[in-house]
């Protein structure tokens, strides 16, 4: 068994990409965190398009941008890291530009304006990650990783605290937080591109016929469609259930959102460092299991009504919020190991792709079964997301084990 990872900040920084990037990182957060949030009132309440209309743009904004993930990772795979993590900020760019320069009511230019930031989103996930992977290895890698996606949700709260202080301003405000987001993103790419970070391409073994990542990724990918559905529920589930089963302050729904983001930020590294000790399959599976065992602790909070229902919700929100934290710090460490050098771009871009499609159907699928109650919602994600843990326990016994140690990855 592996020691548990030491955390240096200046090491660090360094298998992040450096202080120039690590500030690009923040910058973009912190722009992108000014609108995202707020990007259904902006088409109500500037282009003062209809709800639907907005929902719908929005959905099919972020849908059609999922399609460019097998591009990105071709792209990956000939070689180029921080020129696609600066491409993936200049889409952005463009996204800002359409949604200002788009007239009211006029529906084509805000979804393509949504489609473009939506590509930058889906994007950056996988350059980031394999940037990551070309300057650190081991457990240093994963490490990065979760030092990056804390400060990137460090970055996204801090500016949508900014953007709820200016909202009183009303249109004005939303279309200065949009430039300002543009301006933001335009300075990170510039920051990203100036690292000038590029891999030499590997090549492929000799007998490798198959151009996608290994077989054994497979189930690792269809559990992550259920394992991503963590992500919304502290956005969707939670306050709900909250409002329409136990018929709380929507203050409740306000404060845990704000506790999920502190805890991430807060524990990302130093739990992912503390899992280092485990086999990250091992510790994915792991995720699964206190993933299940939150959404049965909803279930029982949800039972206790009015009275007792949202504190225990509360409670057992910090549960869920570990689970996400073991399993980000987990699943895409476990893609850079699995993944072979030649196919590393393309299989960051298919988990994305499987992340991306979990968090577009879970909306859906949290909303059609909340009607039918608490068993409903909570038994089927507990048994989808149990049944995902085994699925990735499991599939270890077709290849080889990914070993803890810090110096290969398989």
């Amino acid at each position: 068994m592996a020691t548990t990872t030491t955390i240096r900040p200046r090491a660090l920084v360094r298998a992040s990409g450096g202080p120039r990037y690590a500030v690009a990182l923040a910058v973009d957060a912190l722009g992108t965190g000014l609108l995202r949030p707020f990007l259904l009132l902006y088409g109500v309440t500037v282009l003062r398009l209809s709800a639907p209309a907005t929902g719908l743009a929005m959905t099919v904004g972020v849908v059609v941008g999922l399609g460019c993930l097998p591009a990105v990772g071709r792209w990956l795979d000939r070689g180029a890291r921080s020129t696609v993590v600066a491409a993936s900020m200049l889409v952005r760019v463009l996204g800002v530009a359409l949604l200002l320069a788009a007239p009211a009511g006029h529906v084509p230019l805000f979804t393509t304006a949504v489609l473009f930031l939506g590509i930058g989103n889906q994007a950056w996930p996988v350059a980031h990650a394999a940037l990551v992977a070309t300057v650190a290895h081991g457990r240093e890698r994963d490490t990065a990783l979760a030092a990056g996606r804390a400060l990137r949700n460090a970055g996204l709260g801090a500016g949508a605290l900014l953007a709820t202080a200016c909202l009183a301003g009303g249109a004005t405000a939303l279309r200065v937080l949009a430039a300002v987001t543009g301006l933001a993103c335009l300075a990170a790419a510039v920051l990203a591109w100036s690292v000038r970070l590029r891999a030499r391409p590997a090549a492929a073994p000799a007998d490798d016929r198959n151009e996608g990542p290994p077989p054994r990724m497979g189930a690792l990918l269809g559990a992550n469609v259920v394992y991503a559905f963590c992500l919304n529920v502290p956005e969707i589930a939670l306050p709900l259930v909250l409002v329409t089963q136990v018929h709380a302050s929507p203050v409740w729904s306000a404060a845990i959102f704000v506790a999920n983001t502190v805890l991430v930020v807060t524990l990302q590294v130093p739990v992912t460092a503390l899992m280092s000790r485990f086999s990250r399959r091992t510790v994915l599976a792991l995720a699964g299991v206190v993933l299940t065992a939150s959404y049965l602790g909803f279930l029982v909070a949800t039972s206790l009504g009015h009275g007792w229902g949202a504190p225990a919700v509360a409670a057992v929100s910090v549960v869920c919020t570990l689970g996400e934290i073991v399993y980000a710090g987990s699943a895409i460490a476990l893609v850079t190991a699995l993944a072979p050098a030649h196919v590393l771009g393309r299989a960051l871009a298919r988990f994305q792709l499987s992340t991306g499609f979990g968090l577009a159907v879970s909306p859906a699928a949290i909303t059609a079964l909340a009607p039918y109650g608490p068993t409903a919602l909570w038994g089927s994600l507990a048994a989808g997301t149990l049944l995902s843990a085994s699925a990735v326990a499991t599939e270890k016994a077709q290849g080889p084990a990914v070993r803890p140690s810090s110096a290969p990855d398989r």
